[in-house]
């Protein structure tokens, strides 16, 4: 384990509708990816994240999955599959694709015989049940985007569960059939060469036996989405999942340092029991504690601290600041601020998660009313959940449509793409393009950055700094995030020099006992 290829290496995000359309239909798709792998080995990634591809009637654009073992049209074929994997890895890239255990969409074949008669051998592969006394649902249990969370089918007179949309219900992972044909479904893209993956909602996946009522959420001031109103006790994260995650965990590993990362949104002291017993769970229970930290040095030196302190004995951390379901790096803490973020994210021990277009400053994006995709937002418009912003295309060039696709993306690009791009950044020496490149190569090379322990040295007036150690060998990064400059007092890096700046300049600059930083600047530091 502790030369696993995750364990130093660094993981890139994509959305496939939004990376590179190959075939001119404005929606990204698997040959883009491949006619792209040159990009992501220049830029220094590790391996590559893959969101869903399979077939899907596109309810929630891919995560109501129809068929798990093969590719929508859409996207490719299993061929075209076959021929990214091949090809990322003669490049030296690991492939990882998305898992999606919680739920099947309504028109997968296992739900349409489940659907069709209450004595269907499949009936009890999803989760049906009679309707309360008073004739309504079951409990009160509300879907992740808007409304309840059953619904009424009229055929058999009984409610199914669905946590998400109504087209997507929820798979009985107590029932052993279940879990046997989602292990085979793991076994059929691990024989085909994948290198791990990114399982979807984990901890939604087993649900109180008893299906009780959630209770309020005493958190809730009456605002926001229909989930929020209830604290989400028996609809999640109930101790059985353990279990199912273990039975997973014995799938991936029969094959050769494969990788199993899981989707988690819980505080940190729930999170760590996703590692399982003997660290026997997930390798990686994804990170997400800077998608929400207020964005000061004091309150993110706490949550580093809380969290390294939190981790089991032998449990390898992992970072992720931007994913495709919320808002972008630079559209919550502003342009200047994705740079230092940047630096924090690619310098703290553990794996990283880079989400395409963060390395080039992609913050948010408006979206008319008229081009609006996601379902969340349809179904619960003026709450500010809508997740289309954080998934438009990648802006390659300055052309009309970016380099992205010949015709109008499915989504729209930014107002400023004809700079905020990889070909005009790529040769400004002062872009955040060339700043992540420049992290994600020195990362790669240096031990105290991609294995080394993680020590802080100051987190209050606006400056977090700390040191990565690796036998003899040190590193140090000071960040500031205050738009005003700022200095600290760091007597450890005396005769250290300056190897990145945020701002693209002073590599070579020795540095005293008193670190001067300008405003909204990170620097990496050598020690002599």
């Amino acid at each position: 384990m502790p030369h696993s290829w995750w364990r130093t290496g660094t993981v890139y995000q994509i959305y496939p509708r939004s990376f590179q359309d190959s075939d001119g239909d404005g929606v990204g798709d698997l040959e883009g990816v491949r006619r792209r792998l040159d990009y992501l080995v220049w830029l220094g990634v590790d391996a590559i994240w893959l969101s869903p591809f399979y077939p899907s009637p596109m309810h929630d654009f891919g995560y109501d999955v129809s068929d798990y073992c093969d590719v929508d049209p859409l996207f490719g074929s299993l061929a075209r599959f076959d021929a990214l994997v091949d090809e990322a890895h003669a490049k030296g890239l690991k492939i990882i694709i998305d898992f999606v255990p919680n739920h099947t969409s309504n028109a997968h074949p296992w739900f349409l015989a489940s659907k069709s008669a209450r004595s269907d051998p499949k009936r009890d592969w999803y989760l049906w049940r009679d309707p309360a006394p008073n004739g309504g649902p079951p409990n009160n249990w509300f879907g992740h985007f808007g409304g309840g969370a059953w619904n009424w089918d009229e055929q058999t007179q009984q409610y199914y569960l669905h946590s998400f949309l109504p087209e997507q219900p929820d798979l009985n992972w107590r029932n052993p059939q279940v879990s046997a044909a989602m292990h085979d479904v793991l076994r059929f893209w691990l024989r085909r060469g994948v290198d791990g993956f990114r399982v979807d909602v984990i901890s939604h996946i087993v649900k109180d036996a008893a299906f009780r009522d959630n209770p309020a959420n005493p958190s809730w001031t009456g605002e926001g989405p229909d989930i929020i109103r209830l604290a989400q006790t028996y609809s999640s994260d109930q101790p059985e999942v353990h279990d199912v995650i273990a039975e997973m965990r014995r799938v991936v590993d029969e094959f050769d340092d494969r990788l199993l990362i899981g989707e988690i949104y819980l505080p940190i002291e729930r999170l760590i029991a996703y590692y399982g017993k003997e660290l026997q769970g997930v390798h990686l229970p994804f990170n997400f504690q800077l998608l929400d930290a207020r964005w000061n040095a004091a309150e993110i030196g706490r949550l580093i601290e809380k969290y390294e302190a939190a981790l089991p004995q032998g449990a390898w951390p992992n970072w992720v600041l931007s994913n495709h379901d919320r808002p972008r790096i630079a559209a919550r803490v502003g342009v200047a601020q994705a740079r230092v973020a940047a630096m924090l994210l690619l310098t703290l021990r553990g794996t990283p998660t880079l989400y395409y277009g963060d390395e080039i400053g992609i913050g948010h994006v408006d979206i008319p009313a008229d081009r609006v995709q996601d379902p969340w937002t349809k179904r619960e418009p003026d709450l500010g959940v809508g997740r289309d912003p954080s998934r438009t295309p990648m802006q390659w060039d300055a052309g009309q449509f970016a380099g992205f696709s010949t015709r109008e993306p499915w989504l729209p690009l930014t107002p400023d793409r004809e700079t905020r791009n990889v070909a005009t950044m790529r040769d400004d020496k002062s872009s955040i393009l060339a700043l992540t490149r420049k992290l994600l190569h020195y990362r790669r090379e240096r031990a105290p950055l991609n294995k080394g322990e993680w020590r802080l040295l100051c987190s209050s007036d606006d400056i977090l700094a700390y040191e990565r150690v690796s036998g003899e060998e040190r590193v140090f990064v000071a960040l500031n995030f205050c738009s005003e400059p700022r200095s600290c007092a760091l007597p450890t890096t005396a005769g250290a020099t300056i190897t990145i700046s945020t701002h693209g300049d002073r590599c070579g600059e020795a540095v005293g006992t008193v670190l001067c930083l300008r405003r909204d600047e990170g620097v990496l530091l050598s020690s002599p």
